[in-house]
């Protein structure tokens, strides 16, 4: 038999295997039960190394010992190791957030915010800049900027954008409108799923020509997007400006207005 290598390598990266583990476990996968020496053969894997790799795939629960001699190896059906890796994938998140809701009681973490606040202090807010690289530390940073504000919310984006990071941002907008914080939401894009969101959240969203992507907080602090939709990664500018941010605002303000003559405001 001949191990495909791109094969190899997706399983490989799947499963989070070595190299030698993925050839291994192809081979018995593909013999059914095998002993260590006939996987070596077809793997092509060194028969010393063989052993520890076949010991190694028992461990993880991709393989069983058949009882008796000689010792053969007995593959698990890939459907039992994807149920298996997602369980344990379930259960070190889970321990991991629980470490890390305990980590803010600990007087490391206590040391480590006095650094913080004691290096940002000298630091003149229109000076605080940075950007921002993939779609996981945006939407991380969106969520902080929602959940941090006091008094008002300003989203124009685009409605595509909007459901993109709705799992995150719905969340916390609810939040916000619940501390009395005003949510003003543009979207541009199709009307019909405009109304959709406006039905699903009770935002209100009122039509938006415009297809920048900004998220400003108390007219202070702005997440804007760099990048177009179609880009193969997002990447933004986060800055905590007000003068900025206001005059951003202030734009926002005049179109919406505007937009509210022409349009029918979205309820």
């Amino acid at each position: 038999m001949m191990i495909k290598q791109e094969l190899v390598k997706r399983i490989k990266e799947y499963f989070n295997l070595n190299i030698y583990e993925t050839k291994v476990w192809i081979a018995l996968l593909s013999k059914g039960i095998a002993s260590a020496g006939e996987i070596a053969s077809i793997s092509g894997v060194p028969r010393s190394r063989t052993y520890d790799v076949l010991e190694s795939l028992e461990k993880r629960g991709f393989a069983i010992v058949k009882i008796g001699k000689p010792v053969k190896y007995i593959a698990v059906k890939p459907t039992e190791v994807l149920e298996k890796m997602k369980a344990l994938t379930i259960q070190e998140a889970q321990e991991k957030v629980k470490n890390l809701s305990t980590l803010k009681d600990t007087t490391e973490y206590e040391e480590l915010e006095k650094l913080h606040q004691s290096g940002i202090s000298p630091i003149k807010t229109h000076e605080i800049t940075g950007s921002l690289r993939g779609r996981s530390n945006i939407v991380s940073r969106l969520r902080e900027l929602v959940q941090n504000a006091k008094k008002e919310i300003m989203i124009s984006t685009s409605v595509f954008d909007f459901e993109d990071k709705s799992r995150v941002l719905l969340p916390a907008l609810e939040q916000a409108t619940k501390n009395n914080v005003k949510v003003n939401l543009l979207l541009a894009g199709p009307v019909e799923k405009i109304k959709k969101i406006a039905i699903k959240t009770n935002l209100k969203p009122a039509v938006n020509e415009s297809e920048a992507r900004m998220y400003i907080a108390d007219r202070s602090e702005v997440l804007f997007m760099i990048t177009s939709e179609k880009s193969e990664e997002e990447i933004g500018v986060w800055l905590n400006s007000p003068f900025f941010a206001q005059s951003l605002s202030n734009i926002i303000d005049a179109g919406s207005r505007k937009r509210k003559e022409q349009f029918k405001e979205i309820h």
